[in-house]
């Protein structure tokens, strides 16, 4: 049966929009979804479906979301495969030293992602940024926060996408088994 990450976007960050992550496993687990894991307390999940494709999957769980939790969440899912494809595509992850200060760029569709090129205006020298074919990449090499390439990834640029951090991204490749199956 084929693994999925679900990255939810905002939500746990600051008061607004608080999920306990028991509660994202129950609602997985309703949804028909096993082996469900959730990792750190941000909207990371991992679970296995008979079928579907992820932005099936994406589009029932935001609408369970705002049904049962009545929070309007963007919702994510990739492939245990498309995770793989996308950590093996990302070139910034040598020179960046420091996994916090490298995002990966989550979209569901490749509207989303090649919408990102505006992000490129907002990005001062040393920070890196690459549109991939899968996602996206910002090596914030002065810390994510002092980034306006990051805040604007934050912000109305990023509606429609979602960030996680390498050291996120490697632990929840680690979660699904890190091989793309």
């Amino acid at each position: 049966m084929p693994k999925f990450v679900a990255l939810l976007r905002g939500i746990n960050v600051g008061k607004a929009k608080r999920v306990p992550m028991a509660d994202l496993r129950a609602l997985l687990a309703e949804l028909g979804y096993t082996d469900t894991a959730t990792l750190l307390n941000s909207g990371n999940a991992v679970f296995r479906a008979n079928q579907g494709a992820p932005a099936q999957h994406a589009a029932n769980i935001a609408a369970a979301m705002l049904q049962r939790l009545k929070l309007d969440v963007p919702v994510i899912v990739k492939s245990a495969r498309e995770l793989s494809a996308i950590v093996g595509e990302n070139t910034l992850a040598e020179k960046a030293s420091n996994p916090s200060q490298l995002l990966v760029v989550f979209a569901q569709d490749n509207a989303s992602l090649s919408a990102l090129h505006v992000v490129e205006a907002a990005i001062e020298p040393p920070e890196q940024f690459l549109v991939g074919k899968n996602a996206a990449y910002l090596h914030c090499a002065a810390g994510i926060l002092e980034s306006k390439a990051g805040g604007a990834l934050l912000g109305k640029a990023g509606k429609t996408v979602t960030t996680r951090n390498w050291a996120t991204v490697l632990k929840l490749q680690a979660l699904v088994g890190g091989s793309g199956a």
